[in-house]
């Protein structure tokens, strides 16, 4: 079963779109956590999904 786009309503095309940065999006994400603007003392990421099973 193919799996969904993060993005789009559609399937996963490979595309890489979902990798780029947000700030510069002729890069790819390195996860430098500039984007992430701290409102508090500390920086809040909020789980869209727990995956429990191992994909295979």
């Amino acid at each position: 079963m193919p799996k969904p786009c993060v993005l789009e309503d559609r399937e996963c095309t490979n595309c890489g779109e979902c990798e780029r940065c947000d700030l510069n999006p002729e890069k790819i994400c390195d996860n430098c956590g500039l984007c992430i603007e701290p409102e508090e003392d500390y920086a809040k990421v909020f789980i869209e999904k727990i995956d429990l099973e191992p994909e295979g």
